[in-house]
């Protein structure tokens, strides 16, 4: 699998840290507190997939979703307020509860150690990530984003947002390198199809949040692995 490779590409959300549970609660407590509605967690992380999915050619994909969560549930303060508080909510989770999957660093190590430049090719924003390095422990106490990752691209840098490839053609750009050189670690279908729609090969790992769309993750991925031990036993 990395064989002969020369760029790894990272996922950060449900690939690199366990987070994607800690949007839905955000969301829940988001609506709960702008509408009084109390709103499954299941249901609340498939509308999001659904709508980042059909807001991706929008300028703010993140906005527009807030947009769309004003206008199911009824909320008083614009859209751009909206997005606001989900951020305000978001502050504690980002800087005490959000930590890395396990482990996770072990495999960056082995692979810093096999020579392998390593890239962060995330949706999420440069705030989120710079939150991460400077106020986590349980992130910025195992890996550094800064030191770990030859380049990181974010929400900020890319126009079109996964499924779309943008953010791995630009990885390929930056580096100079041909898709067979490559390999992406994603956890979910659209970052699966990103990775497809680029022509670079790609590993699945397990994110429980991902489970409803298994079949087709694992039917699309190159590889499949149940967590980051699986991942290393390969590279050494």
């Amino acid at each position: 699998m990395f064989k002969d490779k020369k760029l790894v590409c990272f996922d950060l959300d449900g690939t690199l840290i366990d987070s994607v549970g800690i949007w839905n609660q955000v969301d829940a407590a988001l609506i709960q507190e702008l509408s009084g509605i109390e709103v499954g967690l299941d249901q609340i992380q498939q509308q999001r997939d659904l709508q980042l999915k059909a807001f991706r050619h929008m300028p703010d994909p993140y906005l527009e979703y807030c947009g769309y969560l004003k206008d199911l549930y009824g909320f008083k303060p614009s859209k751009e307020e909206v997005k606001n508080r989900r951020y305000g909510i978001s502050q504690h989770f980002l800087d005490h509860v959000i930590e890395l999957k396990p482990q996770a660093e072990l495999l960056i190590q082995a692979l810093k150690q096999q020579g392998i430049q390593l890239a962060l090719t995330t949706t999420t924003s440069l705030f989120n990530v710079q939150r991460y390095q400077d106020n986590n422990q349980k992130i910025n106490q195992k890996i550094s984003f800064d030191n770990d990752f030859a380049i990181i691209l974010t929400r900020e840098n890319v126009e079109n947002i996964k499924p779309h490839p943008e953010v791995y053609l630009n990885a390929l750009q930056h580096f100079e390198i041909e898709a067979k050189d490559c390999l992406i670690v994603e956890d979910s279908l659209i970052g699966v199809e990103a990775a497809n729609n680029a022509g670079i090969d790609v590993v699945a790992i397990y994110d429980q949040y991902s489970a409803h769309e298994m079949d087709l993750i694992k039917a699309k991925a190159d590889y499949f692995v149940e967590d980051f031990a699986g991942l290393i036993k390969l590279v050494n």
